[in-house]
């Protein structure tokens, strides 16, 4: 339960962090309300089940036979996070869209975020290098990478709405450059943080 509370809080901040998914949700939200938001959550939620379901699985494998390959896929995954956490500092703020254009439709909304979602080398990434390392690989692994994926999805859909919930009313707060400076540098900060935990951790 350890390794998954560690791995519940590296997910919300990965999912909280400012990107694509993040950025489409905000400027659904702005323009359409939360109800005009679900439908690109809900395909980044499932874009995000796909993509662990393909690559974490097989990777189980080769990790649970490999202890050269878990420490390899360990520093990669550690780099990746450090990675991240200055780009998103230096980051300048994401530009919002505040003017509403015509309502898109629920299908039209999820393919949106499907296609963005499977398209995003941050979530591959997460699943690839990340989410495997919190696996036991001497007991059924199948199961706790079930368990991991259902977890980020489930936490990608709550952080977005509340994201969602938050965007009419802070939506000015968000638009500018204060705003979106504070966000880049406490998510750059946090990423940092966790990148160095996780060179640090043994199998």
């Amino acid at each position: 339960m350890d390794a998954y509370l560690l791995f519940l809080i590296i997910t919300v901040a990965t999912v909280m962090s400012p990107g694509p998914g993040v950025l489409l949700t905000l400027t659904n939200a702005i323009r359409f309300g939360v109800s005009g938001a679900i439908g690109g959550i809900l395909g980044l939620a499932v874009g995000a089940f796909l993509i662990a379901g393909v690559s974490a699985t097989g990777l189980g494998i080769l990790l649970a036979t490999s202890a050269v390959a878990f420490t390899v896929l360990k520093f990669i995954g550690a780099a990746y996070l450090i990675y991240l956490g200055v780009k998103l500092w230096r980051a300048p703020p994401a530009v919002i869209e505040l003017r509403a254009a015509g309502r898109r439709t629920l299908p039209r909304q999820f393919a949106e975020g499907l296609g963005l979602q499977l398209t995003n080398p941050k979530a591959v990434f997460f699943f690839l290098s990340i989410l495997p390392q919190f696996v036991t690989y001497d007991s059924a692994h199948v199961g706790q990478f079930a368990l991991l994926v259902c977890t980020y999805s489930v936490v990608l859909v709550v952080v977005h709405l509340i994201y969602a919930a938050l965007a009419r009313t802070t939506r000015q707060w968000l638009a500018s450059d204060s705003g979106g400076r504070l966000v880049n540098r406490l998510g750059g900060g946090t990423f940092m943080g966790f990148g160095l935990g996780l060179a640090a951790t043994s199998r």
